[in-house]
């Protein structure tokens, strides 16, 4: 290692990486940190963030921030304000970047050089990344960096994140940057641009590419080749459909396997417990309690990952950008934004980054009803009350070449869809009959081959996050059922469950006869009662509730013995609308601005789920079923 006086190996360079959405940032922010990451918001606001370390290989010491998304420091949003005020050292307790490395696509290289414009004058070192440089010359594309540099004033470098060989120039670019000494902070030259200062500074991105960049007359890539088929107005939609049709077998289907294995592993453990302890409060805390509350919840796992693995596969492959092209004009008819597909679409991970993503919608009632109706999208956290609720009342047979319990989980998450799209609509008609939505403007990014190691790192995050709920809040609200079903003890003599003299039996005795219009039995009541701290635990609820470890299989056949399909379809009804996440009502009444907007949501939650639960379980017994 060279002893250079500009800078150590022990100090840390703080790198930011800035650019428009798109332009392949979180996949070089991925690829120079790896696994070394942490995710969390800014202080003060639900913007995400992302902080990783990185060492050159001259063995600099780098922290690295991956910003949100930008095309300009005007901010329009809160993540953009996030973006600005960190590059200007303005954000309270957070330090100013000691170097912001500006992403641009080498195939559309315009808002990245427009971006870089603006950049220079905030007085931060500046490095333009051309990313994804390997594509351009595929399609034949030569860009002459130096040139660039030369014209822009800052160094330029050409990279390709997702190959290792293809990072080799920017470490290098890193190493003699941080080698020769980062230029000092210089005074802030940046105003907010108007329009014409925006106009102009596209002109002069458009003459560095007229002067460094040459293009084939008529590429025909393959992204126009595809491009030619997937947003047609006919053709697109199917294409849709026939994507989301094969993501939820693959939920049921893919992950049969992995769900076997792991149910074994319950009832193994569960067989351990009991041959190892004597009957007694013990054995049953940790049988009844533990083990039926929470591997009841953890056998979900494989069917979660496969739904992700889905969605992060599309995303990086392009496709989602297509989806909300393709959903704009129904969205326009629902009265939203175009740019709220986006946060919709997000939301059947999770409501949470969905309403978070909201904040990219520009106006404020735009965004507040996208904002009330996400948490109406079928989240991840409802795959384990959908699929063992199927599971017990729905057989597993072939619907032509589907499968009948697949097509059951899309007609819930379609009605999902569909719900939240008319409450916008009735929002709407409403309050804003006579305004017109406005287009949705985005950039569509080339097509590309989902990188491994990204999906991976992002099936891992999420797996994770989804264990430690397990262990955390499941645990304690499994723990918390487990008391009330278990005390206080029967009396001497009683002949009937020990259950029925319970806590939990006396409180959902009482709150019985409200839900027994919808078909809801009072163990249904003390499960839901929980439920509301997360979703899943509902689950883990009636686990503990019937006092079953076996896993799925096992619960599912006592459900199917003590229910009929009248309260099997209106439970179903019911989890598509109820609020059941208090972190998702908490986190409304933050991103809405106020606690009126939060007990909003709560009040026509609550009615539109009974409304559907009534309606499906009266519908259902007059039909016979």
């Amino acid at each position: 290692m060279r002893d250079l006086p500009a800078a150590t190996a022990q100090d840390v360079t703080t790198v930011a990486l800035v650019g428009a959405p798109n332009c392949g940032k979180t996949s070089l922010f991925n690829a120079l940190t790896g696994g070394n990451q942490r995710v969390g918001n800014y202080s003060g606001v639900t913007v995400e963030r992302k902080i990783g370390t990185a060492t050159t290989p001259t063995g600099y010491k780098l922290s690295v921030i991956d910003l949100p998304g930008t095309h300009s420091l005007r901010a329009r949003s809160p993540d953009e304000e996030v973006t600005r005020d960190i590059i200007l050292g303005t954000r309270a307790g957070e330090v100013q970047p000691d170097l912001l490395l500006v992403v641009a696509d080498a195939t559309h290289l315009r808002p990245g050089l427009r971006l870089a414009q603006e950049l220079k004058r905030c007085g931060v070192s500046v490095l333009l990344v051309v990313n994804m440089i390997d594509i351009a010359r595929a399609r034949g594309i030569e860009i002459d960096t130096d040139h660039l540099s030369q014209e822009l004033g800052v160094p330029v470098v050409a990279s390709t994140a997702v190959r290792k060989i293809g990072r080799t120039d920017l470490w290098e670019k890193l190493d003699a940057l941080i080698a020769a000494g980062l230029a000092p902070r210089g005074p802030v030259l940046w105003s907010e641009p108007a329009a014409a200062d925006l106009r102009a500074a596209l002109r002069e991105a458009d003459r560095l590419i007229a002067q460094a960049v040459h293009t084939p007359p008529h590429p025909r890539s393959w992204t126009a080749r595809i491009d030619g088929v997937v947003p047609h107005p006919v053709a697109g939609p199917l294409i849709l459909l026939g994507v989301l049709l094969a993501m939820f077998q693959a939920v049921f289907a893919g992950a049969a396997p992995l769900m076997d294995l792991i149910s074994g592993g319950v009832a193994a453990v569960s067989r351990g417990v009991e041959a190892a302890l004597p009957e007694g409060l013990l054995r049953s805390l940790l049988i009844d309690g533990v083990i039926a509350g929470v591997g009841g919840v953890v056998i979900f796992l494989p069917q979660i990952v496969n739904l992700f693995l889905f969605i992060l596969a599309l995303e990086d492959l392009g496709f989602m950008a297509r989806a909300a092209f393709l959903m704009d004009r129904l969205m326009g008819h629902a009265g939203l934004h175009g740019k709220a597909f986006i946060p919709l679409l997000s939301s059947f991970a999770c409501a949470i980054p969905g309403i978070m993503s909201a904040r990219v919608i520009d106006d404020r009632r735009d965004r507040l009803t996208t904002i009330l109706i996400a948490p109406l999208m079928t989240c991840s956290a409802r795959i384990p009350v959908y699929t063992l609720l199927i599971g017990a009342f729905i057989p597993a047979r072939a619907v032509g070449p589907l499968g009948l319990q697949g097509l059951v989980l899309f007609g819930l998450y379609a009605a999902g869809i569909v719900s939240a799209l008319a409450v916008a609509l009735i929002a709407r008609l409403t309050f804003r009959r006579h305004e017109i939505a406005a287009p949705l403007i985005l950039d569509l990014p080339d097509y590309k081959l989902p990188q491994g190691r990204g999906i991976v790192l992002g099936l891992w995050q999420r797996a994770w996050s989804f264990l430690r709920r397990a262990g955390t809040i499941i645990l304690a609200a499994s723990l918390v059922i487990w008391a009330l079903s278990t005390f206080p003890l029967p009396p001497e003599g009683a002949s009937g469950p020990a259950i029925q003299y319970s806590f939990a039996a006396w409180i959902g005795q009482v709150i019985a006869p409200l839900f027994a219009p919808i078909g809801f039995t009072w163990e249904i009541c003390v499960a839901l009662i929980p439920g509301l701290a997360a979703r899943e635990v509902a689950v883990a609820g009636l686990g503990t509730v019937y006092a079953i470890s076996g896993g799925e299989a096992a619960l599912g056949s006592v459900l199917a013995a003590q229910w009929g399909l009248p309260t099997d379809l209106s439970l179903l009804a019911w989890d598509i609308f109820s609020p059941q996440c208090l972190s998702t009502l908490i986190l409304i009444r933050r991103e809405a601005g106020g606690a009126r907007w939060m007990w909003i949501a709560i009040a026509c939650m609550f009615a539109l789920a009974y409304a559907a639960s009534f309606v499906t379980y009266q519908l259902t017994r007059l039909l016979g079923a």
